[in-house]
């Protein structure tokens, strides 16, 4: 984290130089690219670690306006292009570990160099406003998240031909805005719409519409409302177990092909692993807990994680989940999950034959 004090005499006439976080006065630049100012060490050193460090010499030719510089305009505008993934993808890498605070700097550059290219009040910051709201959810600043949202729907509607997928991310993070707050009708509606987008952009059977679904299924929980919970969790169930088995099967021809491996690419990021494990927990120690004790749903959610955790590489929580669902069909006769369950618990057994998705 180098950086240097700001000598004012050494300026141009009028200049004045602003904190890359709050838009305060500054005092300390960074030494490296010369270019990015702070009020204190303080947001050098979380401007830093959230995403500065990723695009340091990034900023040099965008922010050096120089004769050359500015005949190049459409070349700078595919740079600040670059730099807004960039800051996205940080931002979203964050948010799914649940480094909140982190995800800041990379959410506040998203948004502000949108800005510079789309211009304010455009539907094209939208995915910026976003970040925002959900790094601050996580945060608990609701007042925050409210406003980014307000700013986001606004410029939906303002945009008739916005797209699905962004219409989609918007009515989930109202809903989940409303369930904070306690606006359980308000929350269903939108996640609803959440679900209706959803299915529109990605089909019915998209892993995108279960997480709908799951959503939706907590609002019914905290009303009580236990069928349509139960309901809920089997449409996320059967597409999760879609989803898993297609990936497994995908995972099996590589090790008989190891050519196929490099064309199938698997996910390996461990956040969302962990994520969509916390999701199938949750409705296998529902379905547990349940009175009428549904063992083929038991099943079938139990083998989804042990699926997704051989899939990832650690083959003693896939024996475990694998295990579970074995003695759930088993207790059902003829249950049609036996013997793939069976035959995933054997592939756990041979783990030097699997190759791994990725580093953890």
């Amino acid at each position: 984290m180098p950086s240097s004090a700001i000598i004012p005499l050494a300026l141009p006439k009028g200049a004045e130089k602003l904190c890359e976080l709050c838009q305060r006065e500054a005092r300390l630049q960074c030494s490296k690219c010369r270019v990015t100012f702070y009020c204190d060490a303080e947001h050098q050193q979380a401007d830093w670690v959230g995403i500065h460090k990723r695009i340091c010499q990034l900023l040099v030719p965008i922010r050096t306006q120089t004769l050359h510089s500015l005949q190049q305009t459409s070349h700078i505008e595919t740079q600040i292009k670059k730099l807004i993934e960039i800051c996205r993808l940080v931002a979203q890498s964050k948010l799914s570990e649940g480094k909140h605070q982190e995800a800041l700097p990379a959410a506040t550059c998203c948004l502000r160099f949108s800005i510079d290219i789309h211009g304010p009040n455009t539907v094209q910051l939208v995915p910026a406003y976003l970040l925002l709201a959900e790094a601050n959810m996580g945060l608990g600043d609701l007042n925050l998240v409210a406003e980014f949202l307000s700013q986001a729907e606004w410029a939906v509607l303002k945009s008739p031909k916005c797209g699905l997928a962004i219409c989609q991310k918007l009515h989930r993070s109202l809903g989940r805005l409303h369930v904070v707050t306690g606006d359980l009708e308000a929350a269903l509606r939108n996640f609803a719409n959440d679900i209706y987008f959803a299915t529109e952009e990605y089909g019915l059977d998209s892993i995108v519409t279960a997480a709908g679904y799951f959503l939706m299924a907590d609002v019914f929980a905290k009303q009580g409302k236990m069928p349509i919970v139960h309901s809920l969790y089997s449409e996320v169930a059967r597409i999760w177990h879609c989803h898993l088995t297609k990936l497994l099967e995908t995972r099996t021809q590589s090790i008989q092909n190891p050519l196929l491996d490099s064309i199938y690419g698997l996910p390996s990021d461990k956040a969302q692993r962990v994520e969509v494990d916390e999701m199938l927990r949750t409705i296998l120690e529902f379905e547990q807990k349940d009175s009428r004790k549904d063992r083929a749903q038991i099943a079938q959610v139990a083998h989804c994680l042990a699926m997704l955790w051989f899939l990832g590489g650690d083959f003693l929580k896939a024996q475990g989940f694998g295990s579970t669902a074995l003695l759930a069909s088993q207790l059902i006769p003829d249950h049609d999950l036996t013997e793939p369950i069976q035959a995933l618990l054997q592939l756990v057994k041979i783990p030097h034959t699997v190759p791994h998705t990725g580093s953890e």
